[in-house]
């Protein structure tokens, strides 16, 4: 019995150490690779160190369901009585303001809360963030496309959970041309607001053949009813690679700004994310996110496969880094922005074939909506 009970104790013993081989600092390691392996979409500052013999796990992330995952990895693995000093950005937004809607036409986020910072990206009027940190007049949020970025206070149009989910539920239009404007009276002058595609703007009455709509910070205008649609409806169409091709087309010859993700200004990947929500589909915002996503298709495809609305993704052949995106129209032609939006071939016999050769890989969205990083906008929880 003895030699039974001795034997009980060691495996337990090494039972507990193997499920201690793995460091808390491996721990967290795994788990930010799991859940938050890109800054660019999620908030992880987080570290593991001894402290008087005990494990303590310090730090910030974003949200309070990163913050748990940290707890049950850290159970799991043996360390139930490890100290958590790990705080929540999101925790410290009041209710009021963890979530806004942007109130402009095109707002700027930035990499810092500076005006001097790099651009990141831009939001447009009626797109849904969640609020994650007040830096001063700043905000660090977090957008439907999970890029997260610091914006000005005054791009904003705060809300409370409540108010967005009355948000959600109501009539809402969105702009369907490239760019349009909110009147203060039917066939008048006086602009109220500039639209662009893809603005969202709550439904208050209609006149003729105009619509009085609302801005998410309350301004009243009227806009022609054939530069809109109900969002509900209109979230309802199929796959349209003629949709995307047009929507791309309708951009030719405009300039390239870093971040721009507008009709107004666009960089490379900024490009495809306006031409594919005017289908209704979210993308990722960077390039290199996007070549991570769809029916990817590995470089020497030849082009002849490729089918319009395609992704083509150019970049270091050597590393393989991404650093451009285009979309692939037919016969070898593709249009994507670099200094403007244009078009070129991918046939080398071609005169409008580019520096950029041939593409590091493609990836096709079509058929693969609702798979990561492409989502239909009707499906999104921020917007429905």
């Amino acid at each position: 019995m003895r030699f039974k009970s001795l034997f009980i104790a060691l495996a337990l013993t090494m039972t507990s150490l193997a499920a201690m081989a793995i460091t808390p600092v491996e721990v967290l390691a795994g788990l930010k690779q799991r859940i938050a392996p890109d800054k660019r979409t999620a908030v992880w500052d987080v570290s593991a160190a001894q402290q008087g013999g005990k494990w303590v796990v310090m730090g910030v992330v974003g949200t309070q369901a990163q913050k748990k995952a940290i707890q049950a990895a850290m159970i799991k693995n043996g360390y139930s009585g490890f100290t958590d000093k790990v705080s929540v950005l999101e925790n410290a937004i009041p209710a009021a303001r963890k979530w806004a809607l942007v109130k402009l036409s095109i707002a700027t986020l930035r990499t810092d809360p500076k005006h001097s910072a790099e651009i990141a990206t831009q939001g447009i009027m009626g797109s849904p963030v969640k609020v994650l940190e007040k830096n001063g007049e700043w905000y660090r949020v977090q957008m439907a496309d999970d890029y997260i970025a610091y914006v000005p206070e005054s791009s904003l149009s705060f809300k409370t959970e409540a108010q967005m989910k009355t948000w959600r539920k109501s009539k809402r239009y969105i702009v369907t041309c490239y760019d349009s404007r909110l009147v203060a009276q039917p066939h008048g002058d006086e602009t109220v607001s500039d639209l662009v595609m893809g603005n969202i703007l709550e439904f208050k009455a209609e006149q003729g053949g105009w619509l009085k709509l609302a801005t998410p910070d309350g301004r009243y205008g009227w806009v022609d009813a054939a530069d809109v649609a109900e969002l509900s409806q209109w979230s309802q169409q199929g796959f349209s690679a003629a949709q995307i091709e047009k929507t791309a087309r309708r951009m030719m010859g405009s300039s390239y700004l870093w971040g721009g993700t507008s009709t107004k200004v666009t960089d490379c990947s900024g490009l495809t994310k306006v031409s594919y929500l005017s289908n209704g589909i979210i993308l990722q915002r960077d390039a290199s996110q996007q070549a991570l996503t769809g029916k990817i298709m590995k470089r020497g495809t030849d082009w002849h496969q490729y089918e319009t609305g395609d992704l083509l993704f150019f970049g270091n052949e050597k590393t393989g880094r991404v650093t451009h995106v285009g979309i692939y129209l037919r016969d070898g032609k593709y249009i994507h922005c670099s200094g403007q939006v244009k078009i070129n071939s991918l046939d080398p016999k071609a005169s409008d074939y580019p520096y950029l050769y041939s593409p590091l890989s493609a990836s096709r969205i079509k058929g693969m909506v609702g798979t990561k990083g492409i989502v239909a906008l009707k499906n999104h929880p921020w917007y429905f």
